[in-house]
């Protein structure tokens, strides 16, 4: 099997799942908070990383993973942005309606494309451009409902999705970087991400709920499901690493959508949640926006592979018409024929 074979095995590997552990802890949390009462969100993200880190430490421990430190000053930037991230998130939720809060989802792709053009020169073409639009007029058909705006509410949307971009941009971007695998900065990212959610979650908690986290009746079933929460919560957070890293932030940002339909489909279909046709249209537009941009994605990248392979062969022959050269620098011949591209040359895009 080639290179080229495994690393789209191992990318549909990792959108897959992300996909069904995401919708196995929406269903989960769902029952949680709707059903049980228990609507602490920040908190029990603060829980879900704690227990993430100690399942890595215990992979470790058993060499599943090798442990690589880096840049301990990023991996401490990056662990407190992503956990201010998750906070204004909920803070969004909080103080803007449903409809508004899902427009601020919406607004990541967009803006995540704007910081990657000015700040990368990343390029996307207008098949993508046009894709992620339809992508986007489905999600917004079938989730956006009533656009209450107030200041204070648009003013944490904003750093919401400011910083949530940027949270997954520097995913991809150190991963490349340092040459770390998604577990190796989960592990290391993991500690900082739980320690700034369980010190500000109990507060913004409390200020969405005006309920205290520490003194809620934790019944057997409250608990069942917190831990079931925790246990899912790991396969969640390290699929999510895995796909930024395999793919980008817009693509991460694509499979988010499809998981919001996916769970908008499962609430109609067995619990019978209230749909209606816009609902039904919108998800099918979704689902158009998500096929056109996969396709477009995958004949880029196939159209970019074959340009560099296009453009190494000069250099091979060149090389073997003299050779005295051959003779004086074999080995660097031999790592030009042969390059090793990394997985993460292999684009997409495509993180989201």
């Amino acid at each position: 099997m080639t290179e080229n074979h495994k690393f789209q095995l191992g990318t549909i590997g990792a959108l897959s799942l992300s996909v069904v552990s995401s919708v196995s802890i929406v269903i989960c949390n769902k029952a949680l908070i709707s059903t049980l009462g228990f609507t602490f969100a920040t908190t029990l993200t603060s829980w879900h990383l704690l227990v993430t880190f100690c399942s890595l430490h215990v992979a470790l421990s058993m060499n599943l993973f090798e442990h690589k430190p880096f840049d301990a000053t990023a991996v401490m930037g990056f662990g407190i942005l992503n956990g201010i991230s998750i906070g204004l998130l909920n803070l969004s939720l909080g103080f803007n309606s449903v409809g508004f809060y899902q427009m601020t989802k919406l607004a990541i792709i967009p803006c995540t494309v704007l910081l990657e053009t000015l700040f990368f020169r990343k390029k996307f073409s207008r098949n993508i451009q046009l894709s992620l639009a339809i992508l986007l007029l489905g999600v917004g058909i079938a989730t956006v409902t009533d656009l209450q705006l107030n200041l204070l509410g648009s003013v944490l949307s904003l750093l919401a999705v400011i910083t949530t971009c940027v949270a997954q941009i520097m995913t991809n971007t150190i991963q490349k970087k340092f040459k770390v695998s998604s577990t190796q900065l989960l592990y290391q990212s993991c500690p900082y991400q739980s320690i700034t959610l369980f010190i500000v979650g109990p507060f913004l908690d409390g200020l969405l709920t005006n309920l205290n986290v520490f003194a809620f009746k934790y019944t057997p079933q409250v608990l069942f499901f917190i831990v079931l929460s925790c246990l899912i919560s790991v396969t969640v957070n390290f699929s999510t690493f895995l796909v930024i890293g395999k793919t980008s932030p817009v693509t991460y940002q694509v499979l988010g959508h499809l998981k919001t339909c996916l769970v908008l489909a499962f609430g109609y279909g067995l619990l019978h949640d209230q749909f209606s046709w816009r609902n039904i249209m919108g998800i099918l537009i979704a689902v158009v926006g998500m096929v056109l941009y996969s396709y477009y994605c995958t004949v880029e990248s196939q159209q970019q592979k074959a340009s560099e392979s296009s453009a190494q062969l000069p250099q091979v022959k060149e090389s073997e018409s003299d050779p005295l050269i051959i003779a004086d620098k074999g080995s660097e011949i031999l790592s030009e024929s042969d390059p090793k591209t990394p997985a993460w040359n292999l684009k997409r895009d495509l993180d989201a």
